[in-house]
């Protein structure tokens, strides 16, 4: 039993200090590390995110089955390998990603944008899960969602969340721990009283509206598009944690353990939006059913707007926490400000509910496909510089990634000049240049091969402004190297 447990559970003989601030700003030690079971759990609270529900209905909807299992399955795939490349090379490190892409092709003061980025996806998904736990609460109690009672529970729910994220990686295992059970109780519940009280509707009847089926697939896509990425990095939040010698096996399961229940989740979102379109009358009927916020409180009542509390909860303790991290990292680069990892999330907090307040959620669709651009380009170009710059082109060293600022340079132009480009070729897809639904993909595919061909054309001079001394390194440089000299492993000895 004591054996399971500590497969579950993360290292216990850690300060309140450490537990709090949970490295943010620095290298994660090698005995704060937790066991991939215990990353898992956490993780878990993603998997049950209400977002996942409304995703899957609004793919459903738009090519039906079984075209959905496409974009499912390209996401499933891609967001492993990408998440199980990253995280094992956060895990090495002990670095967050925003840490790594310093000394990843962006310089000091270049990744302080990448961060900023980051920082942002996680405030609108904090402002979407908040909004639904909002809505359910509403509507069961008959408050305008706008007026300023809507507000304050927003609010409300958010500064609970607030406490539960307090203490980092050790209060949310507690939480997803006994969150899960709760979640699969509920949901178990929902089903039962779907299937007794409603004509269920399984996927044979999940139609698309859409007669246009190619452009259909490729919106979809482009939905998927936008979490393969996403979805590693905030894994990689959490999978920096692992045992530094984890493999891509260990990694790659963190990710499927993941991502697995959130397919299952999708489907049911379909499952429950088909049964219930039929019985809203007022209204658009797809809308509402989309809305895990309508769908939970008119199948069980006051239950369901306690099963959405329960699951909104658990995932936005994850967004303040990875909101947190990445606006950490962005004001110590830029202002070398260090208040401290949980007053970020206060920051998080204060600005999701002005968002809230200004109804920004209406622009969800156009802020997926700029946030799929900015967050795949990024993470593309940063895999690019460690798998192609390094370990083929040799012009940095493989075996280390140096993120503090006495040795790197302010901005490495290679990483920040190929984001730039990559993003403003995407961004005319958003303007109509061409179909707003290609724009990521093409911005993903330029930003690596631009970074590549620039790394290699200035010989790699811009990743460091003095080699780290303290940094013992197997790496030799070529004879293009014009940077200054590594002190090798045989030096060192």
């Amino acid at each position: 039993m004591s054996k399971l447990k500590d497969w579950f559970q993360g290292p216990q003989d850690i300060t309140e200090a450490e537990a709090v601030e949970d490295y943010a700003v620095g290298r994660v030690p090698s005995r704060y590390r937790w066991p991939i079971p215990a990353i898992i759990l956490v993780l878990l609270g993603n998997s049950t995110a209400m977002f996942w529900f409304s995703l899957g209905a609004d793919m459903s909807y738009q090519v039906g089955w079984p075209k959905i299992l496409i974009p499912i399955l390209y996401m499933v795939v891609f967001a492993t390998l990408i998440g199980a490349c990253v995280m094992k090379l956060a895990a090495k490190e002990g670095l967050s990603l925003s840490l790594l892409t310093r000394g990843l092709g962006f310089g000091y003061m270049g990744s302080a944008f990448t961060s900023l980025i980051y920082a942002v996806n996680f405030i609108f998904y904090f402002l979407f899960e908040g909004t639904i736990v909002s809505h359910a609460i509403a509507h069961y109690a008959g408050v305008e969602v706008g007026s300023l009672a809507g507000v304050a529970i927003f609010a409300g729910i958010g500064l609970v969340t607030v406490l539960f994220a307090w203490k980092g990686m050790s209060s949310m295992q507690f939480l997803q721990t006994w969150g899960g059970p709760i979640f699969i109780a509920l949901f178990a519940f929902c089903l039962y009283q779907l299937t007794h009280n409603y004509d269920a509707v399984g996927p044979a009847g999940w139609m698309p509206h859409s007669q246009d089926s190619a452009t259909a697939l490729w919106m979809v896509m482009n939905m998927a598009n936008g979490q393969i990425v996403f979805q590693g990095l905030m894994a990689t939040d959490y999978g920096r944690f692992a045992k530094p010698t984890i493999s891509h096996k260990g990694t790659a399961t963190i990710m499927l353990g993941m991502l697995l229940p959130i397919v299952a989740v999708m489907l049911s979102g379909a499952y429950l939006a088909y049964t219930l379109i039929p019985h809203i009358t007022q209204g658009d009927a797809f809308a509402q059913a989309m809305d895990p916020g309508f769908i939970f409180p008119t199948v069980l009542g006051l239950i369901g707007v306690i099963f959405a509390i329960v699951t909104q909860i658990r995932i936005n303790v994850m967004n303040l926490y990875s909101g947190s991290i990445a606006l950490s990292n962005t004001m110590d680069m830029t202002l070398n400000y260090r208040p401290g990892r949980q007053w970020w999330m206060l920051v998080v907090w204060l600005v999701g509910v002005v968002f809230y307040v200004f109804n920004v959620l209406q622009y969800t669709g156009t802020f997926l496909a700029i946030t799929g651009i900015l967050t795949n380009t990024w993470v593309f170009i940063i895999l690019a510089d460690y798998l192609v710059c390094r370990k083929v082109l040799n012009l940095a060293p493989s075996d280390f990634v140096e993120f503090r600022r006495e040795h790197l340079r302010s901005w490495n132009p290679c990483g920040v000049f190929s984001l730039l480009i990559a993003v403003a070729i995407g961004a005319a897809g958003i303007l109509g240049a061409y179909p707003m639904y290609y724009a990521s993909f093409i911005a993903m595919l330029v930003g690596p091969v631009l970074h590549v061909a620039l790394s290699l054309l200035t010989r790699g001079r811009y990743y460091f402004s003095n080699f780290p001394q303290d940094m013992a390194t197997q790496w030799q440089p070529s004879h293009t190297y014009s940077g200054p000299q590594p002190l090798t492993r045989s030096t060192a000895a």
